[in-house]
């Protein structure tokens, strides 16, 4: 009898669940790992390294790593093809699916790792876009990866490095979106935005649940807006003792 086609069976055991991030682990029939992803009329199955469709542009681990080679290659600078922003917003969806389902998943690193390749797409964007529009139409996206990638990295450096190093992990993540509102002129107030505004709740917790007040990083911001120089030098020295641990 021939193996049914449907997968009716998969969806039964797997309910969709509206509003949630519904992802999961499993192994493949050749004993790798896949990732899965419920969505409302099936399920989205991705690989857990490289493209998550698991497949090699021009042999390249990704189409940005294809693209960054034809760049290299050209001998005037590069404009990309109708084709090839085709074929770059495929990867943006790609990636920002494996990215969501990492963060519900708790698997902060790889979320990182994923929101640094969009990140580094958007910069190929900007550089060979053949149309600011097109340019645009990623862009406003920018600030959302960058707190999905701040978020992630926090909760990795809460679990390997502590709370004091969370909270300096977001303190370097908001002044990254506070350049991006800046180089666009957004009119609304950065501390307003909604973005901002969660990462300061989460930093918040953090300070209140593990008892955490002035990092050393922001003590020696303190103290050079103060000019208490002999301050700022003392922490100095203490932040290159820690960074050496």
């Amino acid at each position: 009898m021939d193996e049914p086609q449907d997968i009716d069976g998969l969806l039964r055991h797997w309910p969709f669940e509206a509003g949630m991030i519904s992802a999961r682990l499993v192994p493949a029939q050749d004993g790798r790992e896949v990732l899965q992803m419920r969505i409302e009329m099936g399920i989205l199955q991705m690989e857990t390294s490289g493209r998550p469709d698991g497949e090699k542009p021009g042999g390249a681990g990704t189409y940005l790593d294809f693209l960054k080679a034809e760049a290299a290659r050209q001998p005037e600078p590069m404009r990309l093809t109708e084709e090839q922003t085709l074929q770059v917003d495929r990867e943006f969806y790609q990636f920002y699916h494996r990215r969501v389902c990492w963060l519900a998943l708790r698997e902060f690193a790889r979320a990182v790792a994923d929101a640094d390749h969009t990140l580094a797409l958007m910069d190929f964007v900007q550089e060979y876009s053949p149309a600011e529009e097109w340019v645009l139409s990623h862009e406003q996206y920018r600030p959302f990866v960058l707190f999905h990638r701040t978020q992630a990295a926090a909760l990795d450096c809460l679990e390997k490095a502590g709370a004091e190093v969370a909270i300096e992990e977001i303190n370097q993540g908001l002044e990254r979106m506070r350049r991006v509102f800046e180089e666009a002129q957004v009119e609304e107030p950065f501390e307003e935005d909604e973005l901002v505004v969660q990462l300061r709740r989460l930093q918040e917790w953090l300070r209140e649940h593990y008892d955490v007040g002035r990092t050393l990083s922001e003590q020696l911001a303190d103290a050079v807006a103060h000019e208490q120089y002999e301050v700022a030098a003392r922490l100095r020295d203490e932040i290159a003792k820690r960074s050496k641990r």
